[in-house]
Order: structure tokens, then sequence, then C-alpha cells
């Protein structure tokens, strides 16, 4: 890190950990590659032969020592480049960074590895440019050997180490050396699955420790169970911040082409369910008539070429109901009209904790189930059988019609959230699953 970003940290609030203010980093494009060079030395009769890209552009916010905030958004939003930017590996083209604290960055694991070097060596380098001296490297040594785990290869220059040794060492050596501020881009899902795992618990264990932690990541899972704050982001501005809820949500929306940039707020091309006129005739309306409400928080959108008109949810008994005792076997329907010619619509639900992370769900297309092309007017009834032997508690059902325009992905109808699901266990076990084991007692 720079000593000017360092320096920047002394004035700053005592409960700041980092604040970026009115950022931008400009990058110039060129037709030719000729054309920076006569532009660099005037010669140029045009004012200027280049065009600028944002990368970021005018953003702000503030991380608090202790919290954990995260950075999501379409590719090329400008994400990573906010990290190295606060890590001092980029320069900013504008606008003021202010980090109170030691850093230790997850960015490009291994970035600063001399190949020549061994192991030990790179460690010693490392922690050196990282501003430790060789003392304090000394006593977290074996820690991060022992984190590392990769045996005598540790005495062996690092060009002969597989990519999962090498990235074993990298993550090794930046989460060990005890930061006030962990900065972590892409880097958690790492080596193999037990390293992954032992990468996650430390992970944990710094939050745990009040720690502040900055961190992009496109697992939406590990946004929502890890952040108190979220940032969104899109071709380098911000478009908000907030609970991580609310920002996953605008960010699938966004994935999806759904979002009215203007009023975050979803487009209003899809119809929708409250305003629905049912066309079922009344010798039908057993299955489709609820005993439950939708929410009236229900985040709907959709470019309006099919709409889910009903759903509901069926118990054992057939009774219209969203409390399912666990263990039994319950029926989740779901209707769709089309307003146009869709050839290979897919249906799906999904069910959420209260958090808003994706516990499980399933759709056609993953259940291999031949579907049908629909035009204009028609109506598709969808029916999952479903053993639900996820544990009692408190959960959100979510319904999608979707599909593809060519390659690229659609969203007809999505309706996230429409209704509450109440699991009633007299036996729960560990997790979100009942894995329905058998014990036997041997001797």
């Amino acid at each position: 890190m720079s000593e000017e970003i360092k320096a920047a940290g002394r004035d700053m609030d005592s409960d700041t950990a980092i604040s970026v203010r009115h950022l931008s980093k400009v990058y110039k494009l060129y037709k030719r590659n000729r054309d920076r060079f006569i532009e660099s030395l005037g010669l140029s009769k045009k004012k200027t032969l280049s065009t600028n890209l944002y990368a970021l552009n005018d953003v702000s916010f503030d991380v608090r020592r202790g919290e954990t905030v995260g950075i999501i958004g379409t590719n090329g939003s400008g994400k990573s480049t906010i990290l190295k930017i606060i890590t001092g590996v980029l320069s900013q083209t504008s606008g003021d960074i202010d980090v109170n604290g030691r850093i230790s960055a997850l960015l490009e694991l291994g970035a600063g590895f001399n190949m020549e070097y061994t192991g030990i060596e790179n460690v010693y380098l490392n922690g050196t440019m990282l501003g430790f001296s060789k003392e304090e490297i000394d006593a977290r040594l074996q820690q991060i050997l022992d984190f590392a785990d990769i045996g005598e290869f540790v005495n062996q220059p690092v060009k002969t180490y597989s990519s999962g040794m090498f990235v074993r060492l990298a993550f090794a050596l930046a989460i060990n050396i005890d930061p006030e501020i962990l900065i972590v881009d892409e880097a958690l899902s790492v080596g193999d699955v037990f390293f992954q795992s032992k990468c996650y618990r430390k992970f944990e264990e710094f939050k745990n420790n009040g720690k502040t932690i900055l961190f992009v990541s496109h697992d939406l899972g590990a946004v929502n169970k890890y952040c108190d704050r979220v940032i969104l982001l899109n071709k380098g501005v911000k478009l908000a911040e907030g609970e991580p809820k609310k920002m996953v949500d605008l960010y699938k929306k966004l994935l999806v082409g759904q979002l009215d940039l203007n009023t975050l707020e979803a487009r209003k091309n899809a119809p929708s369910i409250r305003d629905a006129v049912s066309d079922i005739p009344e010798g039908e309306k057993n299955i489709w008539t609820r005993a439950f409400e939708i929410n009236p928080e229900i985040n709907e959108y959709g470019d309006g070429i099919a709409q889910i008109t009903d759903f509901n949810i069926l118990d054992a008994d057939g009774r219209s109901s969203n409390t399912i005792e666990k263990g039994t076997v319950c029926t989740i329907l779901m209707r769709v009209k089309f307003f146009a010619r869709v050839d290979d619509p897919i249906y799906a639900f999904t069910i959420t904790n209260l958090k808003g992370t994706e516990i499980t769900g399933t759709n056609s297309l993953f259940e291999k189930v031949s579907v049908k092309a629909m035009k204009k007017g028609d109506v598709q009834e969808i029916s999952f059988k479903q053993k639900m032997d996820m544990q009692g508690g408190e959960y959100m059902l979510s319904f999608g019609c979707t599909g593809y325009n060519g390659v690229d992905f659609v969203v007809h109808h999505r309706l996230y959230e429409a209704c509450n699901l109440t699991i009633v266990s007299v036996k729960n076990t560990v997790g979100f699953y009942d894995t329905n084991s058998v014990v036997e007692l041997l001797n």
C-alpha cells in the first residue's frame, strides 16, 4: 500500500476503516496504436485522438470498523478496480482514498511471488513487502506453513509448484498476517474442497473477531451470509447500497436487463399477478383457490411475454395450505398465460430462507421435462410434486417462467418471495435438510 494512502488515514474518523470519496478511474482508448504516440507528442491537429472509458465514475462509500461489506455488479462494473486502488495496486484518476489500518489483500494470489525463490523465501519476500519485520514473519511462519499444508515443497522453487500448491501458499500468507482490514476479490474458493473449507472457516473467524472485511464475490449466497452491507455497481457507477437481500434482488434484475436504472425498480413491462383475471372454469377452481395470502411485498418483473396468473400449494391431503408437515408430499402449482410465442419455456420454483439465500429449487429444464411451444393466448399449468424434507421453520417460495432468446437468457415473469412457506417438524437435524438417516447400535 502506498505511503500516501497510509498517511491519509491519520486524520480519519476512528470508527471508519476505509473512506472512498468521488473516486474515478479513466482509461484512454485509441483506435490505432500510433495515435497514442502522436497525442503524447502534441502533434495531432485534433483536440484528442482518444475516447475515455470510465472504469469508475464518481464512486463514494465508507466502510466502518468491524463491518463486512460486499461489492457486487456485472462484469466490467469496476469491482476489482476499486479493490486495486484501495490496496495501492492501481492509482486513481481522481478522488480520494483514506485507509485506517493494516491491510491484507487477497486479489491476484501470488502476484508478488518470485518464481525462482523457494516457498519460504517468498513468504519472507512478500511479508517484507507488506511491512512486516523478519521477527514478525518468524513468529507467524509456522502458522502460515501449517495453513498452506504443502509439506517439503516449501523448500522448493515455486516454479515447480502445481497451481493448487501455489494458491495455497499465497492464500496462507495473506490470511495469516493478522491484518486489521481484509480485502478479498473472488479468492475464497481456491485449492481443493478441503482447503476451500479451511478458507471459509478462516474468513468466518475474521468476521467473528470483529475485523473489517471488504470483498467482491459472484457467490450471492456468501454475500447474503457474511455481509452487513452491500454496494451495487454497474458500468463504473454506484447504483445503490444497503442491506444484502435488497441489493442482491436488484442485482438479479440487473443481470437479466429488468432493472430500471433511473428508479432502481423492476421495469413496468411485466403484468402483475395482483391484476391477473382468473380464466379458470368454475369446476376447476378447487386446486387454484388459495387458503393463504400473497406476500404484499412481492417482487415481480419480466418482459411481459408470459404471466404467472396463479399459484398454489397443496398439502398431503390435497388442501390449499402454505403450512406443510415435514416428511410429507406436497404439490406446488403454477399457472402461466402467454402473450406471444415461446418455443421452449422453463418453469421453476425456488425456496429461500428469510435472508434471501436460495436453499433449494428446481425447474422443468433441470428435471428434463419435455415442454411444448406456447403461442399467444395459450395457458400452461405446471405441478411440482415434492417430498418436503426441509427442517422445520419459515421459508419463502418463489416462481419463475424464463427461457432463451437465441443464446440470451430471458425472464418472462418472476415472482420473488410470492408467499411464505412454513414447515412443521417434530424432529430437526443439522442444516436445512433432514438426511433421514437410519441409526443402529451394532454392539
